[in-house]
């Protein structure tokens, strides 16, 4: 069985959108023997959620000494790759190399947050704005100059230095449906799957089977994150190839809620 880490997965609404809430939640986390806080990445949402934070503020308030955080997920397809470049170098080096890219299409569905401002509504669209946004990330966490031109972005001869503290570059993990396939082959080309809406361990091992596929003769470390109901059994999902639990919050979740997840502790087979 894998070594099952534990992460908080917390939306940044309502009673978490204030970024000092969010850190002493983490210090919390990390005295409970917590292995990571990952967050939500979100303009806006549907009622009754109204106040949000800004993951990448939230992200530096609980850069702590041990926790590995990261945004879980950022829709790269409405974020300029050059800053994001910028962002992740800067927060890797805050948190001593401990920062997990997580990376999607992003949905209109719940606030809007696309066609409110003007982004690409397009599935298609936006898949082929992440994966040339990977490239340009891919290319700046080098230190090399950046010269890029491709159908959406432009960086010509920019070197992003400080380069992160992780080599070759903080590592990246795809979501997607485990039933669509362009998102597995994204992940495979990464260092790890998000898989969204799991119904059953079979499900994710029949994931972790075609990820091997996917990746003949791959080395080093490759996880695979899975979000369950707070009250779930993460065990078997563990025996099926998941690398890291993630315990669900409803949007718009009340503080003493995540507390109380936060005081059952994590799951830590093989420890």
């Amino acid at each position: 069985m894998n070594r099952l880490r534990s992460a908080l997965w917390l939306p940044l609404f309502n009673d978490l959108a204030d970024p000092r809430v969010v850190a002493r939640i983490a210090a919390d986390a990390e005295e409970a023997g917590w292995d990571g806080c990952f967050v939500w990445d979100h303009l806006s949402w549907q009622a009754p959620v109204r106040q949000v934070a800004d993951p990448w503020i939230a992200l530096a308030a609980i850069a702590t000494e041990r926790l590995r955080l990261g945004p879980m997920v950022s829709p790269l397809a409405r974020r300029r790759p050059a800053k994001v470049a910028r962002e992740t170098a800067t927060l890797d080096r805050l948190s001593g190399g401990r920062l997990t890219l997580g990376v999607g299409l992003g949905s209109d569905r719940f606030g809007g947050e696309l066609s409110r401002t003007g982004e690409q509504v397009d599935d298609r669209g936006r898949g082929r704005m992440l994966d040339e946004s990977l490239a340009v990330l891919a290319a700046a966490w080098s230190g090399e100059p950046v010269r890029h031109r491709g159908e959406h972005y432009t960086v010509d001869g920019i070197a992003f230095l400080p380069r992160p503290v992780q080599r070759p570059g903080v590592p990246v993990w795809a979501a997607g449906f485990p039933g669509n396939a362009e998102p597995i082959r994204r992940a495979a080309r990464l260092d790890g799957f998000f898989p969204v809406n799991l119904e059953h361990p079979d499900q994710l091992a029949e994931v972790v089977a075609t990820l091997a596929e996917l990746r003949p003769g791959a080395v080093g470390p490759y996880d695979v994150a899975v979000s369950l109901p707070p009250d779930a059994d993460p065990l078997p999902y563990a025996a099926a190839g998941a690398t890291w639990w993630l315990p669900e919050f409803e949007p718009g979740v009340r503080l003493d809620t995540v507390l109380g997840v936060l005081r059952d502790g994590p799951a830590n087979p093989g420890r």
